[in-house]
């Protein structure tokens, strides 16, 4: 995808004889997100255009022409968010059809992905299961990312593959969470309805960057970094979770469960 937005802003930056960490100073930002932004791998709120306009002199170009997200594909959207998922220091799951991506079994990911219309081939099949393989392996890092999962019970009550593929699955993420990598919740079906429950939602926050939420339904997916957005969808993950399981109550909903499915201690 071009990146005409990023060198442009890297060159009237260079025109102002500003340093990254200049310009980010002089817009309240961060030398990363500055870097980010150049690289073409993040875009910026309007708020942080407008601030990149008025530290840079450059009238209202960069909001004016702040690319917008609409017009990108869903392999964009989703190869943004991968990446973003790399660097986050918390991640915080919505879950309304399948289990994360980042805490599939090989199994698993392979049936959700055989069940994709119209079909994968073989080849495109096998490469899809190792990339969401290796998206997991972030939760091989001792403690970053944290890691929220909020799982409607519908995730696992309906069967992907098998049913010995869904006992695997079930008590590959309540491992993870007897040993305290991640947390998961379970919002059970017999609770309210949410906002969230329209699409698979991923929330991130960063050390050194603003929080990106990302969302995904039937052929269409977005990445969402104006603050106004991503606030109202945390607000939405916040009330979903205020109406699920507690931790321990999650696990032996999880457990029973893998146990109907033939998972025997």
């Amino acid at each position: 995808m071009s990146n005409t937005y990023g060198t442009w802003l890297k060159a009237q930056r260079e025109v102002a004889g500003l340093t990254q960490q200049q310009l980010a100073d002089l817009a309240l930002m961060t030398r990363s997100h500055i870097s980010h932004i150049e690289a073409g791998r993040r875009m910026p709120s309007e708020e942080d255009a407008l601030r990149l306009d008025r530290a840079l002199g450059t009238g209202n170009v960069l909001a004016t022409f702040r690319p917008q997200e609409d017009g990108r594909s869903v392999a964009e959207h989703f190869e943004g968010a991968r990446k973003l998922e790399e660097q986050a220091t918390f991640i915080c799951e919505f879950a309304v059809a399948f289990f994360p991506g980042i805490l599939q079994t090989r199994r698993y990911a392979d049936a959700v992905l055989g069940s994709a219309f119209p079909p994968y081939s073989d080849e495109e099949r096998d490469e899809a299961v190792v990339s969401r393989l290796e998206r997991g392996k972030i939760l091989d890092r001792p403690i970053s990312p944290v890691v929220w999962a909020l799982l409607d019970e519908a995730v696992f009550r309906r069967v992907a593959g098998s049913a010995e593929i869904m006992a695997e699955q079930i008590m590959h993420v309540v491992r993870l969470a007897e040993r305290g990598r991640i947390r998961v919740h379970v919002l059970p079906l017999g609770g309210p309805i949410c906002t969230l429950h329209q699409s698979m939602v991923t929330l991130m926050r960063f050390a050194d960057q603003p929080p990106v939420a990302y969302s995904e339904g039937t052929k269409v997916a977005k990445l969402h970094d104006a603050p106004h957005l991503v606030e109202r969808i945390q607000g939405a993950y916040s009330l979903a979770m205020s109406d699920a399981l507690s931790l321990s109550e999650s696990l032996n909903a999880l457990r029973a469960a893998a146990k109907e499915y033939g998972h025997r201690d």
